[in-house]
Formats: C-alpha cells, structure tokens, sequence
C-alpha cells in the first residue's frame, strides 16, 4: 500500500512539475503517464474523468487526480495523488512570493511568459484536437460539437448550461435507442 501511495504522489507530482496550460493541456501528458505507460486507467475511463472534472468545480488536472488515486487506493489514494498534483505549485508559488518581488515585471520573466504562452496554445490545440478525436464518435456527436461550439463562442452562452443540455441530450437519445435496456439485459 505504500508503495502504491508513493507512486502516486511521485506521479503527480511530476506531472503537477512539468506542465503548463492546466487543464486540457495535461491531457497528452496524463494519457501517456496513466494509460499508455502505467495501464492505471484506460484511455476511455480518462477522457470520462476529464469531461466530469470539466464539469465539476476546481481544477481539471486535479479533479482527474483524485479519481485515478481512488481508483488505485481508495480515499487516501486520492488525497496523496490530490496532494501530489498541487504540491509543485504551492512550492513553486511559495518561492516566487517570497523570493521575488514584483516578479511579473522583470523583463526576462515577462519574455519567458510570453514564450510559454505561445507554446501552451500549441499545447492546447493539440490537446484539443486529440480529446475530440476521441470523443465524437458519430455523427450526432458531431452535430453535438458544432452546435456546442457556436453556443459558448458565438452565442456566449455559459458552459454549465452547454454541458447540462448535452447530458440530457445524450440521455434522450440513448432512451430513444434503447440502450438502457440493452445494458440492463446485459447485466
């Protein structure tokens, strides 16, 4: 049990170390971490735990954390890999604040900052690509995408509302289908 604690916080931590962007900028990196290197969670269970951590408050990166390290140690195995994910940053963070003042004004700070924001965009697309490659399945999810994407961009309505009407969007359509059914014979 501790063996399996240790790796999870050394996990995330790494991972919480050695990435920029946040949220659906870690999805490459989680991916080859969890499911292609350790087979902690297949690649399916991680795109579900990203679309619930999407959806539910806090950060993205950590909410898949705590379902990973649950997943692998129950409760505490979700607080150490939980732990492990913010820990660089509140080191990170700690020393900037206490070291540096006015930090954002140094001039190679500021040049730093505007390279890695360059490649976080990089980083984004890619990621963004890859998530809905491997989330539109079909054509009504891809209708789904569109419609979603003019709503939040062109519309400016409010996510929650997008992915709350998605749900139920997939919900019915699923009943329509008969797919409840289907699972409940199977099981």
């Amino acid at each position: 049990m501790i063996r399996t604690l240790w790796e999870l916080f050394s996990v995330f931590f790494k991972v919480g170390l050695c990435t920029f962007g946040g949220g659906i900028a870690m999805l490459p990196i989680l991916e080859r971490d969890l499911s292609e290197k350790r087979g902690w969670v297949t690649s399916d269970e991680l795109l579900d735990y990203f679309a619930i951590g999407q959806s539910t408050p806090g950060i993205i990166a950590v909410n898949v954390a705590t379902f990973v390290g649950y997943k692998r140690a129950g409760f505490v195995g979700g607080c150490v890999a939980t732990f492990g994910m913010v820990a660089p940053s509140i080191i990170i963070i700690t020393l900037i604040a206490k070291f540096i003042s006015n930090f954002s004004e140094i001039a190679w700070v500021k040049k730093a900052l505007t390279g890695i924001n360059v490649a976080v965009a990089a980083i984004l697309t890619n990621a963004v690509y890859t998530f809905s490659k491997k989330s539109v399945k079909n054509l009504f999810g891809f209708i789904l995408l569109v419609i979603s994407f003019v709503l939040i961009f062109v519309l400016k309505v409010g996510t929650v509302y997008v992915i709350f009407g998605s749900a139920i969007l997939g919900v019915i359509l699923a009943a329509c289908r008969g797919e409840f059914k289907k699972e409940a014979e199977n099981d």
